[in-house]
């Protein structure tokens, strides 16, 4: 089937990957199909492109600025295409592989370097060789890496800078306090200290990962507006991060709304007219859009042993825990019980820590063979798979979205559209 690829870990940054700016020839028309056709006995990751675009345009289109595609959350190219189908034309990159990705499929692109952390010979390619010219900076130390190393190249230009502002610790289910993030006194010098050599200045902060609750940009911005009036400079970019939320089976977040509200609300009281809003969603637009399908290699009680896992595309499952939507596959034929269990899953390695606790409901006459789709895993689910213990196999497909598969509309877009 010319839509099947064979990839090994997450091939779209680990090697050159011929014809990236076309899609699949022919979309599987479903997975009930697809798996019917090959019985695979690897991991199917099925990548749902018109899921992915509607997504992408529900959120350009709600958001006040310029939506910038957080890239480490799914690099795979036919999700990206989704995503420019959709409207998106600004991705946030963390790498030199992740801008060599962006800048070979989409000339016209505009790539922001938003790792506050950079090697000097990613900032020199960066700039010279991809035509960067967004970074951000925590610190002082940050900020003179980048303009000595531009410097360096020969190319003539002014950088956009952008100072990432540390948060208190909140309430997202994955806090990311503790790592990047400049203080608020030090992000005020930074502002003053970056502002003559920034052809435009930014303040970023990010208030972690699935965060529920829309209030929490509220604070956020009037953090960075308290930040921005004791620095005393002019400010061109306002970046709201990414941690908008998605719906899994335990949780459902308020509406997309809600979120820009409080975003729109506290962006107008900070008074900055001539400044531009950015925000850096993952999670929330591609969740949706892809799904993995496992076998059963083998049943003990409620457990499942399944040939795929946290060192595969199920690592949010296990290290958080997380619980995804799940539905049997029997191309046999034979019905389903109609009566749920609530199963935990072992992965494929020797690891005893290979293992997700779920509880992950499906028909309690589930047994080895049987196939399980596994969906919401277009974010943090195929980019996280590593080669351990050799399990690094696994096939891609892009499937044309269909109704009668319960996953491939759920709840997280329901949310945006709203």
């Amino acid at each position: 089937m010319s839509s099947l690829r064979v990839r090994s870990a997450v091939s779209p940054l680990r090697r050159r990957i011929p014809g990236l700016t076309e899609p699949a020839a022919s979309p599987a028309r479903s997975v009930d199909s697809l798996i019917a056709s090959l019985r695979p006995e690897d991991p199917v990751h099925c990548i749902r492109p018109d899921v992915l675009a509607d997504t992408a345009a529900s959120f350009v289109a709600a958001f006040p600025g310029d939506v910038l595609y957080a890239v480490k959350c799914n690099p795979d190219p036919a999700v990206l295409r989704a995503l420019w189908a959709g409207g998106v034309r600004h991705f946030d990159c963390a790498s030199p592989n992740e801008i060599v990705l962006v800048r070979q499929m989409f000339e016209d692109a505009h790539i922001h370097f938003m790792h506050p952390i950079k090697a000097r010979s990613a900032i020199r390619e960066a700039w010279a060789a991809h035509g960067v010219r967004d970074f951000v900076l925590d610190s002082g130390a940050e900020l003179t890496k980048i303009l000595t190393e531009i410097a360096a190249t020969g190319v003539d230009g002014e950088p956009g800078l952008v100072v990432r502002l540390a948060l208190p610790k909140g309430g997202a289910v994955l806090d990311l306090s503790g790592k990047f993030g400049a203080e608020m006194d030090e992000a005020a010098a930074l502002l003053r200290a970056a502002r003559p050599h920034a052809t435009r200045l930014g303040v970023a902060f990010h208030v972690g990962s699935q965060c529920l609750d829309p209030l929490a940009w509220r604070r956020a911005l009037d953090i960075a507006a308290e930040t921005i009036a004791a620095a005393g400079v002019a400010i061109d970019i306002v970046d709201v991060g990414g941690g908008f939320p998605v719906a899994y089976p335990d949780v459902e977040p308020p509406p997309l709304g809600a979120f820009m509200a409080e975003i729109e609300d506290g962006f107008e009281r900070m008074g900055l007219p001539n400044a531009r809003l950015w925000a850096e969603p993952g999670r929330a637009l591609v969740a949706s859009g892809g799904s993995v399908v496992v076998q059963v290699q083998a049943r003990r009680g409620d457990a499942l042993y399944i040939n795929d896992g946290v060192y595969g595309s199920l690592a949010d499952a296990g290290a958080l825990n997380f619980r995804y939507p799940a539905r049997l596959i029997r191309p046999s034929g034979a019905e389903p019980s109609d009566v749920d269990t609530g199963f935990s899953l072992f992965g494929p390695t020797c690891d005893s820590a290979d293992a997700m606790a779920g509880p992950f409901f499906l028909p309690d006459d589930v047994q080895e063979g049987d196939w399980i789709e596994i969906g919401q895993l277009g974010a943090y689910g195929a980019c996280l798979r590593t080669g351990f213990n050799g399990f690094d196999r696994a096939r891609i497909v892009e499937v044309a979205a269909a109704p009668a598969d319960p996953v491939t509309v759920p709840a997280a877009l329901q949310t945006l559209a709203a």
